[in-house]
């Protein structure tokens, strides 16, 4: 409906934005930075951040871009499940057909592992998200089972990310032997007011704006009541171009921000 109203050729503000396609603000740079570094030097990396902070899109763009003939991406978001039932989901993500007992699905996990990294020349990639949901035995496990060689070499990635309280979770003394072995640690921020600014005409171009939709005192608006996150501004922008296609309001002003806001409960 209001695709058509503000003359766009798409839908803005969509999940399924295409990873080359993303705004490239200050922290999804970093994030992006980041993973890169850990990709060069193998090991373990932790990202958090509130939600909508943009930490699945950014591991998503980071997966995209893994050669598969030298990567294999595992992802696993963390449910309520039991330690059995995500090492059956690593086994079968690795192309194993699960064992039975969780001692012979250890072993068949890490030689697994070592089959890919050393014989093909490919390396796993693990994609843990949601960890702030993790048990600290599920924590524990995850310490010994990626433990090779004596702790001697890394021939896997694994990025752990989730809600902030993660840090603290693994800062506990019981979860420090593995807190210890994470080597890239990363807090996502809030984007800047401008940033929030150049977020929303980013996705409008994209979407075939060919005029101003968004007048300035809406935007900064938007950059308030949404605090800079992703998903809130995301979210926030498109109820705004509802209620302002159903006012017939050719410019959003902040009226119209301020009644999506109430509407979509933010």
């Amino acid at each position: 409906m209001f695709q058509t109203f503000y003359s766009l050729s798409k839908i803005p503000f969509s999940k399924e934005i295409k990873s080359i396609d993303s705004f490239a603000s200050t922290p999804y740079q970093e994030m992006i930075a980041r993973l890169d570094y850990l990709k060069k030097t193998r090991g373990m990396g932790l990202i958090v951040g509130e939600p909508g902070a943009g930490k699945t899109f950014a591991l998503r763009s980071f997966a995209e871009s893994l050669n598969p003939s030298l990567f294999k991406v595992i992802y696993f978001p963390l449910s309520t499940g039991t330690v059995m039932d995500f090492y059956r989901g690593l086994a079968v993500g690795l192309g194993e057909d699960p064992k039975f007992r969780k001692v012979d699905l250890f072993h068949q996990i890490q030689h697994a592992i070592q089959v890919y990294f050393k014989e093909r020349k490919i390396t796993p990639v693990f994609i843990l998200d949601e960890m702030q949901l993790a048990k600290d035995m599920f924590l524990n496990n995850l310490n010994i089972l990626l433990n090779f060689s004596m702790d001697s070499e890394n021939p896997f990635i694994l990025v752990l990310s989730g809600l902030p309280h993660l840090m603290d979770k693994l800062s506990l003394n019981h979860n420090r032997p593995l807190s210890q072995r994470i080597m890239m640690r990363y807090k996502v921020e809030p984007l800047s007011k401008d940033e929030v600014n150049g977020y929303i005409l980013h996705h409008l171009e994209l979407a075939g704006a060919k005029h101003t939709i968004f007048s300035d005192t809406s935007i900064q608006a938007i950059a308030s009541l949404s605090r800079g996150w992703p998903r809130l501004i995301n979210k926030l922008a498109t109820h705004s171009l509802l209620a302002g296609c159903q006012a017939k309001k050719d410019l959003i002003d902040e009226e119209v921000v301020r009644l999506a806001a109430t509407e979509s409960g933010i």
